[in-house]
């Protein structure tokens, strides 16, 4: 394995890592706002309220998309695998 072929592993990696965590931080990013926009126009400034919603909605997206993210990884694992020498 030369340089090239490490440099291509690593930055397989951390892209299938934003691939992975992309939809649960997109969904908390959106609850959030939401969140924030209701507290802004109630004028209730709890800081508590916003942490159960966006964990139950990152729980959900985590458990909805599980098969494609396990998808990933495989295709990854099989990546990695498959550079290896013998």
């Amino acid at each position: 394995m030369n340089e090239a072929d490490a440099l291509d592993l690593v930055q397989s990696a951390i892209w299938t890592i934003i691939v992975s965590a992309g939809p649960a931080v997109g969904a908390a990013m959106v609850v959030g706002i939401v969140i924030a926009l209701i507290q802004a126009l109630t004028q209730v400034q709890e800081m508590t309220l916003t942490f159960v919603p966006k964990i139950v909605v990152v729980f959900i997206v985590i458990s909805l998309t599980a098969p494609f993210v396990g998808g990933q990884f495989y295709a990854f694992t099989e990546n990695v695998y498959g550079r290896i020498e013998t």
